[in-house]
């Protein structure tokens, strides 16, 4: 699995941070997601997919090529 984001798109709603705190944080000033882990190890997978899905933004790409 290959983990993107676009801070562009982020809100900072936050909800990737809830659902995989090891793979997503959130800037301090602005709250805007900050990757931490690009390609998360299996447990984390389905946390990553779902942190995805819910983003309201669609600031989380997901690839599982990776």
């Amino acid at each position: 699995m290959k983990v993107t984001v676009d801070q562009d798109k982020c809100c900072g709603a936050g909800q990737c941070v809830l659902l995989a705190p090891d793979v997503f944080d959130q800037g301090e000033d602005d709250g805007i997601v900050l990757l931490l882990d690009a390609e998360p190890p299996e447990g984390l997978h389905a946390a990553v997919r779902e942190a995805a899905a819910v983003c309201p933004a669609g600031a989380i790409d997901v690839s599982e090529d990776a």
